[in-house]
């Protein structure tokens, strides 16, 4: 009886024991797409201050490729001991469900969400030789010449062709998709006038703020107070909204306590002046919240992209 209530304490005892260890070794924190990119600079503007909270490093690494399937399918099946995390995208978890027939992950069965980090909208860009200057102009253009006018994207079912095809579908208007590998080339033959029109985030802003391209909406629901007086896509097009968010998660079966450490310090993170500035600067805004939410937030993106890519008929073998 007494061995037995020892083992019983012990039991008890040992998530609090965990939670104030955690942790005792360096973290890998995964990012599936290339140095640079939106989820790349969020995830380095949080690794040094989390690695001075928790008193150990936190290492980015960069697992690329294949729409960013790689790299999370690599964070989903490591050890759940809390030292390998990974920044998920609305790609990563959300449209590469649908888009990907053969996707060696699931972002709701394989992951442990800890928190949504950041979101961001997109941006409706126009090339300078495009003669639209709303979002009705656009419209009622393509509904003139159905099929005549085109729109780049990052790459068949990157999260800037779904949004192209979710406004198709909700504005009602036949538009020819153009993939490219990458945002650098895509960017290039917008300005150049070689496609009309494409859907991008904070990556652009500075061709925005240099004029090489039109900024003709913002795609979040409510307007973006970095550019405070362009209408939002939604004004026109009822019911649109697509963002970029950045949100952290752990392979599933990692320890709860450890999860609630990394909630905890990412939230403490998050409320510093000095990051927050920083998410500001790429045009994100600071989100937060708990586990459960951005559970949820996955869901949902899950859904709404399936349905997207059903319509679009976007799939990668």
């Amino acid at each position: 009886m007494v061995r037995f209530l020892a083992c019983l304490v012990l039991a008890l005892c040992a998530p609090a024991a965990l939670a104030q260890t955690y942790p005792t070794q360096p973290i890998r924190l995964l990012v599936a797409f290339p140095p640079g990119g939106g989820a790349d600079v969020a995830a380095r503007i949080l690794a040094a201050s989390l690695g001075e909270q928790l008193g150990q490093s936190v290492v980015v690494e960069n697992v690329s490729g294949a729409g960013g399937t790689i790299g999370t399918a690599r964070a989903a099946h490591a050890a759940a001991d809390g030292y390998t995390l990974l920044v998920g995208t609305p790609s990563t978890h959300g449209a590469n469900v649908a888009v990907y027939d053969k996707l060696n992950y699931d972002p709701v069965r394989d992951f442990a969400p800890i928190m949504l980090i950041g979101s961001s909208p997109l941006m409706l860009l126009a090339s300078p030789s495009f003669d639209v200057k709303s979002v009705k102009d656009l419209v009622s253009t393509a509904r003139a010449k159905p099929g005549a006018v085109n729109y780049a994207s990052y790459g068949t079912g990157s999260i800037n062709h779904l949004a192209g095809e979710l406004f198709a579908s909700l504005a009602d208007i036949d538009v020819t998709h153009v993939p490219y590998r990458g945002g650098a080339p895509a960017l290039a033959d917008l300005i150049a006038g070689r496609v009309q029109y494409t859907f991008d985030g904070t990556a652009s802003l500075g061709q925005v703020k240099g004029g090489k391209v039109k900024l003709v909406a913002v795609t979040s629901r409510d307007r973006w107070s970095v550019f405070p007086d362009v209408p939002t896509v939604a004004e026109t097009v009822p019911g649109y909204e697509a963002s970029a968010w950045f949100g952290m998660g752990a392979p599933k079966g990692t320890p709860p306590e450890v999860i609630a450490v990394l909630n905890k310090t990412i939230n403490e993170a998050l409320a510093d002046p000095n990051i927050k500035a920083r998410l500001a600067e790429m045009g994100g805004m600071y989100m937060g919240g708990t586990p459960a939410d951005f559970g949820k937030i996955i869901v949902d993106e899950t859904e709404k992209w399936r349905k997207v890519v059903e319509f679009a008929g976007a799939s990668v073998d």
